[in-house]
């Protein structure tokens, strides 16, 4: 029986040999191949990062699958972006990427596409864990072929870049999957570059491969300023998540790179419309209103954010955990390197620095993301109380992702994560005092619970 805590919102994902064994990828390849086939399909494309598991896991998954009775296409190591452009230059949307993203290094999983709607996510999971518990699964013998996708790729990040003159940007790909490609890319660029930590290791030695955690990028902020770089981008293990830090080593925060990339973006902007996750800030907002787009914030998600974004059919989009989507020249899935390298194309546009981009925006105090650890059914219970209280109090509120209470003078967010037994929590002000009365008031009511 597998283990039925590793179906999530997103993904499939748990601890290798713990909640995810080489079985249980086969089985997922058995019943994947099965599910698919049932919705017409002829062909699954499967890719794998770099941790140590994947390839084994890769072998099962694809054994499961062949014997399905339903051909595979290898990728073999990949990031996660050379992966989708991959899903969408063969059109093979039946898709399987071994990943647990930014996870520690002991951990694995499944995204999974069935179709062109993109990676599976919600009820499509729970579906598809479903139909894998009845253990109906065809029998057959497909045929494996392997696609090696790698220049395709480098040609598609290095084809759709208006870099206009030479910029100084340190590299931390924190040991994952995009060492295995950046050299290659940056070496077709007009760009002087240092790499920190770009060697492939899938024991993540230096640091966790998560930029959307500060104390991760401590050496790249560092190296920034120790070299007098313009710019320093850091990347996440399966390279799909993106932050920059400017050349002072401040951390931009993927709302601030929003800002910046809206107003380069602006006067091309077909379709005038800003699609951002509830996590955002305020400063994203405002600067949004003064360019006169329409807004739409949404559910935080890979999966939910992609859908919305080929919905409206928008030119770019992003999410406060640094996926970023271009959709102008790109084919509007979220690629960290190819994201933090628009950036570069912006610094190469301008006479600015990067630090300058962006000091005329409106200031607000706000939290870092805070993730509180709790259970899986209680995190739901506490977003419910945080609701009841917010309607007790007749505070106005957006629940299309968890809470987020809305004052004239701040915000606060309550989320649950899709991930894990996490709450998540961000809160935002207009001032250091109101921040930690708003952070109080509903700390106050979240620890009750905890």
């Amino acid at each position: 029986m597998i283990d039925q805590t590793i179906f999530r919102a997103y993904d499939i994902r748990g601890i290798y040999k713990e909640q995810i064994t080489d079985e249980t990828a086969y089985v997922l390849g058995k019943s994947f191949g099965t599910y698919v086939k049932l919705r017409g399909k002829k062909e699954v494309l499967v890719g794998y990062d770099n941790r140590l598991s994947s390839p084994i896991l890769a072998e099962n998954l694809i054994k499961g699958l062949l014997e399905s009775g339903i051909d595979v296409t290898n990728l073999g190591l990949v990031t996660t972006p050379m992966y989708y452009y991959a899903r969408q230059h063969l059109n093979k949307w039946a898709a399987i990427m071994i990943t647990a993203s930014h996870n520690p290094s002991n951990h694995n999983g499944f995204k999974i596409s069935f179709d062109e709607n993109g990676n599976a996510a919600g009820e499509e999971i729970i579906a598809f864990r479903d139909f894998t518990n009845k253990g109906q699964f065809s029998k057959g013998s497909g045929k494996l072929s392997t696609y090696d996708i790698k220049e395709e790729y480098i040609n598609l990040v290095v084809n759709n870049l208006k870099i206009n003159k030479n910029i100084k940007a340190v590299f931390d790909c924190g040991n994952g999957t995009v060492s295995i490609v950046i050299k290659d890319i940056l070496d077709k660029l007009n760009i002087t570059y240092d790499l920190l930590y770009c060697d492939s290791d899938p024991t993540f030695p230096n640091h966790h491969p998560d930029p959307s955690v500060s104390e991760n990028l401590v050496a790249i902020q560092k190296r920034v300023v120790e070299l007098g770089y313009d710019i320093g981008i850091a990347l996440d293990a399966d390279g799909d998540r993106v932050r920059i830090i400017d050349e002072k080593g401040n951390i931009i925060n993927s709302d601030i790179f929003m800002i910046i990339m809206y107003r380069y973006l602006n006067d091309d902007l077909k379709i005038r419309k800003a699609l951002y996750d509830v996590k955002c800030s305020k400063s994203l907002v405002d600067e949004l209103d003064k360019l006169g787009l329409q807004q739409i914030m949404y559910r935080t998600g890979n999966s939910y954010m992609y859908r919305k974004m080929h919905e409206e059919n928008l030119e770019f989009a992003g999410e406060y955990s640094g996926h970023m989507w271009f959709g102008d020249r790109f084919y509007s899935f979220d690629d960290g390197l190819y994201a933090g390298l628009r950036m570069l194309e912006v610094l190469s546009n301008t006479t600015k620095k990067m630090s300058e981009l962006y000091d005329d925006i409106n200031t607000y105090y706000s939290t870092d993301e805070l993730k509180l650890d709790t259970t899986e059914e209680n995190k739901y219970k506490i977003v419910e109380e945080v609701k009841k209280y917010a309607i007790a109090k007749n505070y106005k509120y957006n629940d299309i992702d968890g809470i987020r209470v809305e004052f004239n003078d701040g915000w606060a967010l309550v989320r649950y994560s899709n991930t894990g037994p996490v709450i998540s929590a961000r809160f935002e002000a207009n001032s250091e005092e109101r921040l930690q009365e708003i952070t109080d008031e509903f700390m106050r009511l979240i620890n009750k619970m905890l």
